[in-house]
């Protein structure tokens, strides 16, 4: 039961993930675009390359002859996936569930058109001439985002014709990889945004977290909290469309499937083949298994008899605003003064406006007034300061 797992991606969801596996024994190598990576920090080894580079890529896959690869973020050459599995190595969750997840306009595609989900109408745009048709077919309100991009980058909603150049050119300046298409999407009047943490078991049916409210600016989550409030029609749906859309791209693993819920049902949103930046409010102990907990149990076919909520709980981000190569986090007592009250300081060796560089967690009993505990777990994050 030893694997020796390269991960690609080391940001934060990849370190706690790194010591989950740790925990159960695996070795595992950290690979990232830069030194110091948070996931390097606590993994056996760690490598530096461009992911974005096939040659490089296959060479550290040569090197390390991994029995697993686990990607942690969307940025990397995935159409290699299909060769490495070829070769016997086991792609997480697949390498369909990586090409297609990379890119907007194939998952997209996927969930509207081949499976029927609920989603926004959509259309997708190379050139701003295409854009400005894009935008008079969808109207204004729209949410305007790369087709692959991480953490929100990128992403904006246009809400009158003088923004149009800008947000089109800050959509495309902030594409990750070679992929310059942008995605227009309708505006989904939704009265809240959730997560479903969906996993996927070699030998077991899929089962399914409770689910995780979430509230984002900029297209990035600031805070998450579990359970959220749903009605069991909405979350019926929800779990029906997870199941879907994540047996066709096929493989084990632990999903992010994300909707809207609305006054007219559930909508499709978007979907990560891997732990979630929302999900890390399950390290507030408001579940028996941590969302990094299930992914490495997955990933190595171990068993998961259940799924339970213990607690509430809350995640509340703590962000950089300025550019740094040297910093201090201070703060850290006052935030834990607090009762229920933990922090985790991810490492990032840099800082730069908008970067999440820790994050507050709150829980309390299951039944706990969640407006209270949000207010609770947001003045422990304020505690926190980069300077």
């Amino acid at each position: 039961m030893h694997k020796k797992i390269l991960l690609l991606g080391s940001g934060e969801l990849g370190k706690e993930l790194v010591i989950s596996l740790k925990r159960l024994g695996q070795t595992v190598i950290a690979t990232d675009s830069y030194a110091e990576a948070p996931a390097m920090q606590v993994a056996d080894s760690f490598e530096i390359i461009d992911m974005l580079n096939g040659k490089e890529l296959d060479a550290v896959v040569a090197k390390h002859k991994p029995d697993l690869i686990v990607p942690e973020i969307e940025a990397i050459r995935t159409e290699r996936f299909y060769d490495y599995e070829k070769q016997g190595i086991q792609v997480v969750p697949s390498a369909k569930a990586a090409n297609y997840t990379m890119n907007r306009k194939l998952i997209r595609d996927l969930a509207s058109k081949e499976l029927g989900l609920r989603t926004a109408n959509y259309f997708y745009a190379t050139t701003f001439e295409e854009f400005t048709t894009a935008v008079q077919e969808i109207g204004l309100p729209c949410v305007v985002k790369p087709l692959m991009s991480s953490s929100g980058k990128g992403q904006s909603v246009l809400k009158n014709d003088a923004d149009q150049q800008t947000v089109f050119d800050y959509a495309i300046n902030n594409s990750r990889g070679d992929i310059k298409e942008v995605i227009i999407e309708e505006f989904i009047a939704f009265h809240t945004e959730i997560t479903l943490l969906t996993v996927t078991q070699k030998n077991g049916k899929t089962l399914f977290c409770p689910p995780i409210g979430h509230r984002q600016e900029r297209g990035d989550y600031q805070e998450s909290w579990q359970p959220v409030a749903i009605s069991e029609n909405d979350y019926t749906d929800a779990c029906e469309m997870a199941e879907k859309v994540t047996r066709a791209l096929t493989g084990a693993g632990l999903w992010g499937v994300e909707f809207f819920l609305t006054d007219k049902g559930v909508y499709f949103s978007e979907l990560s083949p891997r732990p979630h930046d929302t999900g890390m409010v399950t390290l507030a102990g408001t579940q028996n298994l941590s969302e990094f907990e299930l992914h490495a149990r997955t990933i190595l076919g171990l068993p998961i008899p259940e799924i339970k909520l213990e607690k509430a709980g809350v995640s509340a981000v703590v962000l950089a605003n300025k550019t740094l190569e040297q910093f201090t986090i201070t703060g850290i007592e006052k935030a834990l003064e607090q009762l229920n009250t933990d922090v985790r300081v991810f490492g990032k060796p840099t800082t730069r406006p908008y970067r999440r560089m820790a994050v507050a967690l709150v829980n309390a009993e299951i039944d706990a007034d969640m407006n209270t505990v949000r207010v609770k777990a947001k003045a422990a994050a304020d505690c926190i300061t980069i300077q």
